[in-house]
């Protein structure tokens, strides 16, 4: 590891040496880095990426960034359970999937291209992504596993945290109080005096939930600092923690006591990059840690638990990566990944405190890539890639990609490309409770795709369709061998579909939205809805701010059991108003299912009807 560390930094020195010092920072309107790990054009990679930026995620003043990503991201699925919080264990809600691929552990989320998940469950932990960090997010739709490795299998969801460019002072602050005794507050500070840049945010929410025993709170803070050596070089480093209580009230038909959880998570890191006009790359390193206490409740007909469940786990990990021109119209990157995951888990009895562990475990992961991006002609640029990846217990895997892109007249792009994907196996399934199997072996996917986008109306108007095919196997799924529950590797999942989205701004103060995509499953699959539709629109009439959305779900199973199958529909309609009452200062004002509908995601869960939120933000 250190032999290859300190060749790739050989390399990041040699071609920053060799650019011109007075070369001029890459500079892209429409940037983006979750496709390319730098920052690049989207016109030329043959991904599917949609951005958000900062003022969609804050139109409707959420404290979390998934509501808004769910609804805005053909494709994409985010279940819930509750007003607010998405909770861990038992019943807990969150789970991301992208074209029917997700769940556990099958779709990544980044915080400034790091990884963010649970060492020992290989889950994301959906309560830390908080609209407070984030300047815009990046979901990259379809299998990332040749830059990002494991759990990038379905898709990766890249939070950009924030920064300022310009010297001086800015913040904000806004607080709101709504139904069920809901209160969601938040204040940040962004500044720069020279070469020394930072930003830092505090979050809080709380709900008393609309049912009983469904209490939720957070506190979440971060803080980041960035100082620029030159032109060229910058030295940052991130604090992130969260603190959240998470009570799960249980099925319905089976509710659930004391089924209370404390959650602690916290992110580090230290990251040394470099940006020339030819040449750009990063040296980061992080750390990820969690602890969880959890009581995992008992129903009226039966007992309290005798015993606590408790974990710590920890991730740690070095990212290098370096990026150049070698001649016109090339972009090649280089990079190697190293990770060590993993943690300790144990039961303490609530009489004697006396404690029996349940797994004490660590693995590492070692990979190396490399992505070669030419355009060949004007109208034609080539993508491919290849990525070797070392697990110590599953062992290697190959992920190759490629990819072309077509720019036509009339600035309409075509892009077709063929992905792998991949997810290593999480030490709970290869090392905790009955079911865990060391054998487990990879999860695999292979991604097909044909995508057109082109901007009209003199880029008022902008347009998009995919057309996807994808086939996963391997699949870890728990089955009965011998007599007993066992994780083995067998399921199937051959999914199709297509997506369409779109942008119009009908006029300056008036912006309409719309989505759609169409999912069909060979297998069923839970929380992947068939039809999933979106319009919107914003609409900003002097000192009013007017931000209304219309979402149909069909075709969502929540129960996939022969016996118990059962499929949703239902239409939302969530509206936000804003009013400036002085130059800084708004009141606003959201209402959620406003059209009172009765729906699930979560079998047994029943989701809240109207709701409404109210409040004041002030920027300064």
């Amino acid at each position: 590891m250190k032999t290859t560390l300190t060749c790739l930094m050989a390399l990041m020195m040699g071609a920053t040496m060799q650019a011109q010092a007075t070369a001029d920072t890459i500079s892209l309107s429409r940037a983006v880095v979750t496709g390319s790990r730098t920052a690049t054009d989207p016109r030329h990679l043959p991904m599917t990426i949609t951005t958000l930026s900062r003022e969609r995620l804050t139109a409707d003043f959420h404290t979390s960034a998934l509501p808004t990503v769910s609804e805005q991201v053909p494709g994409m699925f985010v279940t819930s359970r509750g007003i607010l919080g998405y909770g861990v264990s038992t019943g807990a809600a969150g789970t991301m999937k992208i074209r029917g691929v997700g769940g556990m552990a099958q779709m990544l989320v980044l915080i400034d291209g790091l990884p963010q998940y649970a060492g020992l469950y290989g889950h994301p932990i959906p309560d830390a992504y908080v609209t407070n960090l984030a300047e815009r997010v990046e979901i990259l739709r379809g299998p990332a596993s040749l830059l990002y490795g494991s759990n990038a299998m379905g898709g990766v969801m890249n939070i950009v945290s924030r920064q300022r460019s310009t010297d001086g002072v800015q913040g904000n602050t806004s607080v709101g109080w709504g139904s069920y005794g809901s209160l969601e507050g938040q204040a940040n500070l962004l500044f720069r005096a020279g070469k020394l840049s930072g930003s830092a945010g505090f979050t809080e929410q709380h709900t008393d939930g609309h049912r009983p025993n469904s209490k939720f709170e957070e506190n979440a803070g971060f803080l980041k600092l960035a100082y620029d050596f030159t032109p060229h070089w910058t030295l940052s480093g991130m604090g992130n923690l969260a603190w959240f209580n998470s009570s799960n009230p249980g099925p319905e038909s089976a509710p659930l006591i004391d089924n209370d959880m404390r959650i602690l998570r916290g992110i580090a890191s230290l990251n040394l990059t470099n940006q020339y006009q030819r040449t750009s790359g990063a040296l980061r390193s992080y750390i990820s840690w969690g602890h969880h206490h959890i009581n995992d409740g008992y129903t009226a007909s039966s007992s309290p638990r005798t015993s606590l469940y408790l974990h710590n786990d920890l991730q740690l990990g070095v990212s290098a990566y370096q990026s150049y021109a070698l001649f016109d119209g090339n972009m090649t990157t280089i990079g190697v990944d190293w990770q060590h995951f993993g943690g300790h888990a144990w039961n303490r009895a609530i009489a004697t405190g006396a404690e029996t562990d349940i797994a004490d475990r660590t693995e590492d992961d070692l990979a190396a890539y490399a992505d070669f991006r030419q355009q060949i002609i004007p109208l034609l640029s080539v993508d491919a890639g290849l990525r070797v990846d070392h697990h110590t217990k599953a062992g290697t895997e190959l992920v190759p990609q490629g990819g072309i892109i077509l720019h036509l007249p009339q600035q309409a792009e075509v892009r077709a490309m063929v992905s792998k994907g991949f997810r290593n196996p999480t030490l709970r399934e290869m090392y905790m409770f009955p079911p865990q199997n060391e054998e487990l072996r990879q999860e695999r996917m292979m991604n097909y795709e044909l995508s057109y986008k082109q901007p009209l109306m003199h880029n008022r108007l902008h347009v998009g369709a995919n057309l996807f095919l994808l086939r996963a196997d391997n699949l870890i799924a728990t089955q009965m061998v011998g007599g007993s529950p066992l994780n083995v590797n067998t399921d199937k999942v051959h999914n199709w579909g297509f997506e369409l989205e779109s942008a119009y701004k009908a006029a300056h103060n008036l912006e309409l939205r719309a989505n759609y995509s169409f999912l069909h499953m060979k297998e069923k699959l839970l929380a992947a809805p068939e039809n999933k539709l979106y319009v919107g629109a914003s609409w900003q009439p002097g000192r009013w701010g007017l931000n209304t959305g219309l979402q149909y779900i069909s075709g969502l199973y929540t129960n996939i059991s022969a016996a118990q199958q059962k499929k949703e529909e239902f239409l939302l309609w969530n509206l936000t108003a804003s009013y400036r009452i002085i130059e800084g200062a708004r009141i606003f004002a959201r209402g959620e299912n406003l059209l009172a509908q009765k729906y699930e995601i979560n079998a047994g869960f029943p989701m809240p009807r109207m709701t409404f939120m109210a409040g004041l933000s002030v920027d300064f």
